[in-house]
């Protein structure tokens, strides 16, 4: 039988085509990032290389399996984080702001064989959760002020999507690992000046406020210390009347014969030596 394939190159050369054809058909390499439901005559029978929390590197069942050549087929679903992007949506908020809201979320395959079932490729779960983001957004949202996507609150908002958006994934052998707001903004024209003039009043009327606080503070401050000093000057009087003079000659002094702010101004005083309003310098 050896002897006659090696007399006819054609049929040796057919049936090692041939071979190589059904060990191709036979053997499938599994790539890491890659989990494949094996479907016999279009029913699946197992899944390899099942995408598992927290698996080591290389412990996955990732490399060379076999499969009944022609009669069974391997449907890939990839194993990382996959994108669902959110079009342009608008939301109204508790105050009355329509907002332009852009987002995304994050979700991985975790149950092949349910979205084999339930939508057959990864492309079609992000179609599905795309809507159901979008409605999620704009229920949450719609339950806040725009303030709250500036702090921290954000984060409980998002975390209520994900948990909402997750209950449809699981439908789909999906999980969310994370969602997020890109985006949100007051639409261009009247509404975002009219945004603008709103938030500029109340922070003017905020500054004045704490402007008139810090007057009447002032006030109090200054009137006690006035109180304090009047105490002090009739304390001081009462126990030596004549220092209690001189101290006041002294300020009075100095305010009528200094100069003023500008420091070329000059005053000119007219007085008699033995002025009463002199007497300090004649001593005692």
């Amino acid at each position: 039988m050896i002897s006659r394939l090696m007399q006819n190159p054609v049929a040796l050369a057919v049936i090692v085509i041939g071979g190589l054809f059904i060990l191709l058909n036979t053997t499938v390499i599994v790539p890491e990032t890659r989990q494949g439901v094996v479907v016999r005559f279009g029913e699946p029978v197992r899944i390899v290389n099942r995408y598992q929390n927290g698996m080591e590197f290389g412990q996955t069942g990732a490399g060379l399996i076999a499969k009944i050549p022609f009669a069974e087929q391997i449907v890939w679903i990839d194993k990382r984080i996959l994108d669902v992007e959110m079009e342009q949506q608008q939301v109204l908020s508790t105050d009355q702001l329509r907002l332009q809201v852009d987002a995304f979320a994050r979700f991985r395959i975790t149950d092949p064989l349910r979205m084999f079932i339930a939508a057959g490729n990864e492309a079609r779960v992000a179609d599905e959760l795309r809507p159901i983001l979008g409605s999620a957004l704009r229920n949450e949202l719609g339950k806040r002020p725009f303030a709250s996507l500036l702090t921290p609150e954000r984060g409980q908002i998002m975390d209520n999507i994900q948990t909402g958006l997750n209950r449809v994934a699981r439908q789909y052998g999906a999980e969310i690992v994370d969602v997020r707001i890109k985006r949100a903004d007051l639409p261009d024209g009247t509404p975002l000046e009219s945004a603008y003039q709103r938030m500029r009043t109340a922070r003017e009327q905020e500054a004045r406020t704490i402007l008139a606080q810090g007057r009447k503070q002032a006030a109090i401050i200054r009137a006690e210390a006035d109180a304090s000093a009047a105490r002090t000057y009739a304390e001081s009087f009462g126990k030596d009347p004549e220092f209690y003079d001189f101290y006041r000659a002294m300020r009075s002094y100095e305010t009528t014969f200094r100069q003023g702010n500008d420091a070329n101004s000059t005053s000119s005083f007219v007085l008699s030596p033995d002025n009463e309003y002199l007497r300090q310098f004649r001593g005692r």
